[in-house]
């Protein structure tokens, strides 16, 4: 849906600061405390469950879209470095997901940058479990445009019902995409969806954090 992209940049209202490592999520301790469920369509379910001996976020969507999102800022000069593990279960048949047809994802991240001055000012970085984009490929949302970059860091060559541990330098990222001038983010949103083409997906997500290297 067209608000999808923006309106996860918009609903950030106030902001949290942190020194040192940011630990963003705290799933293993049975938490969603300031995280805050919006739907687009339909309800993705989110879930904390145990699975393989540890505590993990469960996500479900069939034909839906909605994300959990946290307001938290982050100095990336401090803590440049995200920190995550994800596993998907089921994966989406979807042949181009830079379109908006198929602009569905089992899995993904959003980190975002509120617009001083005006809402199209506002910037985001989408990390993705790509349905057919190669790793690394970057890539515009098809609603927002050039204020959403797409990155995929998983995609259908990686097997499914595996965890992956990811390890990303966001400040690189939004440098390489949006200039040298990004200091900040003001919020994250973690997102299961499926509304575009209809199909059903299942994922994890493990704790989320910042660090220094």
């Amino acid at each position: 849906m067209p608000q999808r992209s923006l309106f996860i940049i918009f609903c950030l209202y106030s902001v949290n600061c942190f020194a040192g490592p940011v630990y963003i999520s705290h799933f293993s301790n049975l938490s969603l405390e300031n995280w805050q469920h919006k739907s687009f369509k339909g309800y993705t379910q989110y879930q904390i469950v145990p699975l393989n001996k540890q505590t993990v976020l469960q996500a479900k969507s069939t034909a839906a879209a909605s994300s959990l999102y946290k307001t938290v800022k982050i100095d990336l000069h401090k803590t440049p470095y995200l920190n995550w593990s994800w596993r998907i279960d089921k994966k989406l048949a979807i042949n181009d997901e830079q379109n908006k047809q198929g602009d569905d994802f089992s899995a993904r991240i959003y980190l975002i940058i509120k617009g001083e001055w005006f809402f199209w000012q506002t910037k985001a970085i989408n990390y993705v479990w790509a349905n057919h984009s190669p790793k690394n490929t970057a890539w515009p949302n098809p609603f927002a445009g050039n204020n959403v970059m797409m990155i995929a860091i998983r995609s259908n060559n990686d097997a499914s019902k595996q965890w992956y541990t990811e390890k990303r330098n966001v400040l690189t990222d939004f440098t390489r995409h949006f200039g040298d001038n990004i200091r900040y983010i003001d919020g994250i949103a973690i997102m299961t969806d499926t509304d575009n083409a209809a199909g059903s997906a299942h994922s994890y997500y493990a704790d989320i954090y910042f660090t220094e290297q």
